[in-house]
């Protein structure tokens, strides 16, 4: 297992002192990103091969959300490829060991010469070493699309909001997901399937569906695609704020 410590910066959290989920994602994506680095297959070896690896869907389970201040230790696995794919697990652990969180994910190796997934070979995991086990969670994968939703306020895509692959960060269609349904309070359990990149300028409609603490939003662009679908369940002592639909 990769891993690295950090604390919580003040700057991470929401008004209740906490880690918010946002800053929980990009803890996360950012372990995997520090493990390609130190392996010496990071974002400009990738660039200079003509290749990426895109996030296909994710799913989290939170446990507990650490405080501003604390010491927690995130760490990452790979546990199996097939085909285009290839597959991670996450955890996050406080200063005592005990675990914060856990995320299931898949991911596809991009050829960015073509613009078409590439399969995935030997040589493209071999830095990362001999697979893991995998978590006994349930696996990321597709979120259901809700027959009927309620439409959500038009959200256009600023530059604070796009990566270094120039199309929206994965953390931020949660967080336009999480404003667009007006959830207030802490979401226990999230699964993300990523369909199509948005970029700067771009217009996503959500599409918001509730039902008992369960949420999901799919995010529409002007063509009617679905760019993600976004399924979250809130913590049991936290309520859904009065959005606007």
């Amino acid at each position: 297992m990769y891993q690295f410590e950090s604390r919580i910066r003040y700057s991470e959290t929401g008004e209740d002192g906490c880690l918010t989920l946002t800053g929980m994602i990009n803890y996360l994506q950012d372990c995997s990103i520090f493990q390609s680095e130190d392996m010496g297959v990071g974002v400009n070896y990738l660039d200079e091969v003509c290749k990426a690896w895109m996030l296909s869907a994710w799913r989290i389970r939170i446990m507990r959300y650490p405080r501003q201040g604390e010491r927690v230790a995130i760490g990452t696995w790979h546990y199996g490829q097939k085909g285009i794919y290839g597959y991670r697990n996450f955890i996050m652990e406080d200063a005592g060991g005990k675990r914060l969180a856990e995320a299931d994910s898949r991911w596809f190796l991009l050829d960015l010469r073509t613009g078409l997934p590439s399969r995935v070979r030997a040589e493209d995991i071999a830095p990362y070493g001999t697979p893991s086990e995998r978590l006994p969670m349930e696996a990321a994968g597709r979120v259901m699309v809700p027959p009927d939703y309620v439409e959500g306020r038009p959200v256009t895509i600023a530059r604070h909001q796009i990566d270094t692959n120039h199309h929206v960060n994965n953390a931020q269609y949660v967080e336009i997901a999480r404003e667009a349904a007006g959830i207030n309070g802490a979401v226990r359990q999230l699964h993300v399937d990523y369909k199509k990149a948005a970029v700067l300028g771009d217009v996503l409609y959500p599409g918001i569906s509730r039902q008992g603490r369960e949420t999901t939003v799919v995010l529409h662009n002007d063509r009617k695609e679905v760019c993600a679908a976004i399924w979250m369940e809130q913590m049991e002592d936290e309520t859904i704020s009065e959005g606007e639909e």
